[in-house]
């Protein structure tokens, strides 16, 4: 018989979807897709050896080209950044969905208006909500202290789906979630770049994507969706959330910012945000909960370690030690639990 602590891994595995647009926040260590295999990327016979890189390096790149165009290219607008971003990816989903099998899984969701309103809304709203906040945070803070803060997101799952008793705590689990909430302090008291409206921003960013997580567990029980299916559903009504968000939070402003940025960046910006989710599809099929989890972690560090060498980010060896701690527990609460080691 299976453990207290091996369903609870269970369960949340199940919850961990690629968050991308990637509001950079995704990561979704926090922003991982679910190891639960995507059937229209059986079709496609690619090793983990070339999908892990190319999904390492285009998450990387959506954060930093994000980065990029809200600080050196001094356009601040994150709520049209992510309203644009959901628009294409609403498009390319169904350009996608007529040209190639990637969203054969869309068939066998039999989507009603009950279903639309008690499910997709509200996750809808959630989504809308991460994705805004995560991209809100570059704004304040550095990249590699906004990757050291995205460790608490599976603390927050926890936490959360035990509230909702999707899960019950365990003492296992409970030293583990101490362990990663101490290094995310540590990491965060040897923050020179302090922002306190930055933090509070992410800190709701994490509250909100752990919250939309653990809802697509209780409305969604039992619908199986890759990362690209999901996007399908969500990304039109995320669009239309942010759209009218939108005049309310930035008006016209971005507008009149558009002719200086280019539509190139634009539209590679979102580009590289949507081929992210299609890699997802991808590295789903090939990589067990482990190497997923593991893979994040590498990410994040290359993350960090790009931010320093790129934006001039400044690491002290507090949050080295700090951050080094949460990872640790990331990974031993994969291992403590039952791995799904392809």
């Amino acid at each position: 018989m299976p453990s207290q602590d091996e369903k609870d891994s269970v369960r949340l595995d199940s919850m961990s979807e690629v968050k991308d647009m990637q509001s950079p926040s995704s990561n979704f260590s926090s922003g991982l897709p679910s190891p639960a295999t995507a059937s229209a990327s059986k079709k496609f016979q690619l090793s983990a050896a070339m999908v892990i890189p190319l999904w390492i390096c285009l998450s990387s790149s959506v954060i930093i080209y994000n980065n990029y165009l809200y600080n050196t290219l001094n356009f601040k607008y994150p709520v049209f950044t992510v309203t644009w971003h959901l628009t294409f990816a609403a498009i390319g989903t169904r350009v996608l969905q007529r040209t190639t099998n990637l969203l054969d899984g869309a068939k066998d969701v039999k989507m009603t208006r009950d279903m639309f309103i008690r499910s997709i809304l509200p996750i809808g709203l959630l989504f809308s909500g991460s994705l805004i906040l995560s991209n809100t945070a570059y704004l304040y803070l550095s990249v590699s202290y906004i990757q050291m803060l995205k460790a608490f997101t599976p603390v927050s799952i926890l936490l959360i789906s035990w509230v909702f008793r999707i899960s019950e705590p365990s003492r296992k689990l409970a030293l583990i979630v101490l362990m990663i909430s101490a290094g995310v302090a540590l990491a965060s008291q040897g923050e020179l770049r302090f922002s306190a409206t930055g933090f509070i921003v992410q800190c709701l960013a994490v509250a909100f994507e752990a919250s939309r997580l653990v809802m697509i567990e209780i409305l969604l029980q039992g619908i199986k969706m890759n990362p690209l299916v999901s996007l399908h559903y969500y990304a039109p009504v995320c669009a239309v959330i942010n759209l009218v968000a939108l005049p309310l939070t930035e008006g016209l402003a971005p507008f009149y910012e558009l002719a200086r940025v280019g539509p190139l960046v634009l539209i590679s910006n979102a580009a590289v945000a949507f081929l992210l989710n299609v890699a997802a599809v991808f590295l789903v099929s090939v990589s067990g909960g482990l190497v997923l989890t593991l893979a994040g972690v590498f990410k994040d560090i290359l993350l960090i370690t790009g931010s320093v060498l790129l934006f001039g980010s400044i690491v002290t060896p507090l949050q080295v030690f700090g951050y080094s701690i949460a990872l640790g527990g990331l990974v031993l609460y994969k291992t403590a639990t039952k791995p799904t080691a392809k």
